[in-house]
């Protein structure tokens, strides 16, 4: 579909990610904006336009994974990660990015890549139109000090405020939109623990101050309750996981909460618990790890973040072996039977505060006139049951830009040489 062909979704479902219920109407869609949006179908004009009946399907806004890896690649193997060639790596990565938007994600924010360059080669390639994709905001290897890196090989390294500058003008040089900092352990290393905490207020302050510079933001992998607190004393934006987060560290990001965000992760500790046996890591030996108490602290904290107004997204960690690609739709089911989300809420999370985490909020993550069109068709109702959106093929259209990457009329899904052109090297907006 040409971008410049007006497209009438008529006789839907819309969920327009204000906070009201779903009303029945209709969307006018022209050229890669939404024009109109009306409560009652029949009010928009038909001639010239292609119309699609939705037959009360329900219409959204594209969804928004906060916390992404296109790099990992559905592998047990990590160290592999970094051993593996670059060139096999970027092809996989471009399945990763397809794979996103295969399943209505048209956001993704980068939270670290395996090689430096793996994630800004792929948001130029979607930018180009040259692959399939969601938006995306990227990010290079995550730093980490001597000691502190959680998989060998993919791991840039910094020590002191010096270093950490020179890696955060890396990322700048590279053309990346984010930093990311390594500064709690994992449980699934054996030496290096969630509740650790590797990093100095100098050594963060360093980074974001030189991130800030330049125009990055700055997320960090912050599991410890020390961390958490380090990366808010000293302007981290986005916090990644935030498990063993306090009262004190609750209180500080209370007042911060229209800055940051927080994106748990949640379903990596899920997963590793419960669907991890297959591969090696039994149920029993993950809880002697610590994964059962982490989550169960995490719960905790995630339910008091809800109630305190702090703005917490979906997705996270996918891409190992026993969280694939493609299940990212797993974090809403989390919202809403682990934090005690409603599927409204849980909605919002993965749409409206994707927006907000694009620092597009007057163009992403709502079905509303002067928005961009990004858009989901779903054959179902998710807000009576939310696991609907883990299965592809209830998502019967996806458009993006206002071009279908999967056409409702005939199930259709884009290919590369589909994709309109677009300028070489267009930014995502940082």
């Amino acid at each position: 579909m040409s971008s410049e062909q007006s497209v009438l979704f008529t006789n839907v479902r819309i969920f327009d990610s204000s906070g009201a219920d779903p009303f029945e109407g209709e969307v006018l869609v022209t050229g890669n904006t939404i024009a109109d949006v009306r409560p009652k179908s029949g009010d928009l004009p038909r001639d010239g336009v292609r119309v699609i009946d939705g037959q009360g399907k329900f219409l959204m806004s594209g969804l928004c994974d906060a916390h992404t890896h296109f790099s990992w690649v559905n592998s047990a193997d990590l160290p592999g990660l970094g051993t593996m060639g670059v060139e096999e790596h970027t092809l996989l990565c471009a399945r990763s990015a397809q794979t996103y938007i295969d399943y209505g994600y048209t956001m993704c924010v980068g939270a670290a890549a395996a090689k430096p360059r793996l994630d800004v080669v792929i948001r130029n390639a979607i930018n180009d139109g040259q692959i399939p994709g969601p938006r995306y905001l990227a990010n290079c290897q995550e730093i980490a000090v001597t000691g502190g890196a959680l998989v060998d090989g993919i791991t840039a390294f910094a020590d002191g405020p010096e270093e950490m500058r020179k890696q955060v003008r890396r990322n700048v040089e590279m053309g990346a939109d984010l930093v990311k900092l390594s500064m709690s352990g994992e449980e699934i290393t054996g030496n290096q623990h969630a509740e650790d905490n590797y990093f100095s207020d100098e050594e963060t302050l360093a980074a974001t101050t030189e991130a800030h510079r330049r125009g990055l933001r700055v997320c960090s992998h912050a599991r410890s309750g020390e961390s958490v607190k380090m990366s808010l004393r000293n302007g981290v934006d986005i916090i990644y996981h935030a498990s063993f987060i306090d009262d004190e560290g609750l209180d500080m990001l209370e007042a911060k909460k229209d800055e940051v965000f927080v994106a748990p992760g949640l379903n990596w500790l899920v997963a590793t618990l419960n669907d991890a046996a297959a591969f090696g890591y039994p149920p029993e030996a993950a809880e002697a790890a610590g994964y059962k108490h982490e989550l169960d602290c995490a719960i905790v904290g995630l339910k008091k973040m809800k109630e305190r107004g702090i703005r917490v997204l979906p997705g996270g960690d996918y891409g190992f072996a026993w969280t694939p690609h493609g299940t990212y739709a797993r974090d809403l089911q989390h919202f809403v039977e682990l934090l005690g989300y409603t599927p409204k809420e849980a909605l919002l999370a993965a749409t409206a505060l994707g927006g907000d985490i694009m620092r597009m909020p007057d163009q992403l993550g709502r079905v509303k006139a002067g928005y961009l069109a990004d858009l989901i068709l779903i054959d179902g109702d998710p807000l009576e049951d939310i696991t609907i959106l883990q299965d592809r093929a209830r998502i019967v259209g996806i458009m993006k830009d206002g071009n279908f990457h999967k056409d409702p009329g005939d199930g259709t899904e884009a290919r590369p040489s589909e994709l309109k052109e677009t300028h070489r090297g267009t930014p995502v907006p940082a």
